[in-house]
């Protein structure tokens, strides 16, 4: 059992490139992790890793170690995993990642619903638009809003996202209505930082496919639902994701212009790694998931 601690931790070391990660992923000291790793190096009789005040590099012997361990370990893990799961109801620890904005607002009231049905499970949930490497960081699953573009991944569909342009009723009484996407150029728009060109919003071309138009505004910022609690306040029109400005369009403290012009909807899908045996708690987590979401999304309906 020494051996494979050891097996496990020099894995987590090269995968997060530091003692500390490390040791934080597998829930111990940065010094057991570096006892464990020597340890494995006394057995071996080679040293594996290079170590400098800055960083954690592998030897020649360590990366040839490393890229025959790492899917040896994940075979036992699976092996492992599919006999718990014959015997026993799931159980274990699940890491997500999920965007910051969808994940507080829509994905919590879910899990927390998980976490009711499968008490064995235990979740470790991290918000951020940052796009995690779901292998190298450690992470079981991620719910990610967009395109499924990682062909390493299995990705399940879970919903569909529409993006709307919205403004205040006051705001849209002072200055009117668009009529085509080519009139924001006179509006004051609120723009996203976070999306990747803030100043070109998506829109359906009538003829077929995407066309973007060139908004301006004085107001920047990168959370979606500043930019709606501007919008509510007057200062111009936002484009936002529908779970963000659907209370406000069913409580008509906003309306969506440009509707007839409104682009494809964004998919939510969960993706996780392919495995030759999906752990139990992954897969009842997904389903529990796709069950959740199926028809349409409550923040889209009763606009």
């Amino acid at each position: 059992m020494d051996r494979l601690e050891s097996d496990r931790m020099f894995v987590a070391v090269m995968e997060t490139g530091s003692f500390t990660a490390a040791a934080e992923r597998l829930g111990t000291s940065s010094g057991q992790a570096s006892k464990l790793v020597s340890r494995l190096k006394n057995t071996l009789g080679v040293r594996l890793l290079s170590r400098t005040t800055r960083a954690v590099s592998p030897t020649e012997a360590g990366q040839a170690y490393f890229d025959r361990l790492r899917p040896l370990l994940e075979e036992f893990d699976n092996l492992d995993a599919a006999v718990r799961d014959a015997s026993h109801a799931p159980r274990g620890r699940l890491r997500l990642t999920a965007p910051l904005t969808f994940g507080t607002m829509e994905l919590v009231p879910a899990l927390n619903a998980f976490a009711v049905d499968f008490p064995e499970i235990e979740l470790d949930v991290s918000f951020s638009d940052r796009l995690v490497n779901l292998v190298d960081e450690g992470f079981d699953m991620a719910v990610r809003v967009g395109r499924a573009d990682d062909s390493s991944m299995i990705a399940r569909r879970l919903c569909d996202v529409r993006v709307v342009v919205i403004g205040s009723p006051a705001y849209l009484d002072r200055h009117g209505e668009p009529e085509t996407p080519a009139d924001l150029s006179r509006f004051d728009c609120i723009l996203d930082t976070n999306f990747r060109e803030p100043n070109r919003w998506p829109f359906r071309h009538p003829g077929g496919g995407v066309a973007q138009a060139q908004v301006g505004g004085r107001i920047r910022y990168s959370n979606a639902e500043a930019c709606l609690t501007a919008a509510e306040a007057g200062l111009g029109l936002a484009c936002v994701p529908a779970f963000i400005a659907g209370e406000a369009l069913r409580a008509r403290r906003m309306r969506q212009v440009l509707q007839p012009f409104e682009t494809d909807p964004y998919t939510v899908h969960a993706l996780y790694p392919h495995s030759r045996h999906l752990a139990a708690k992954l897969r009842v987590l997904v389903d529990f998931l796709v069950e959740r979401y199926r028809g349409v999304p409550h923040w889209q309906q009763g606009w």
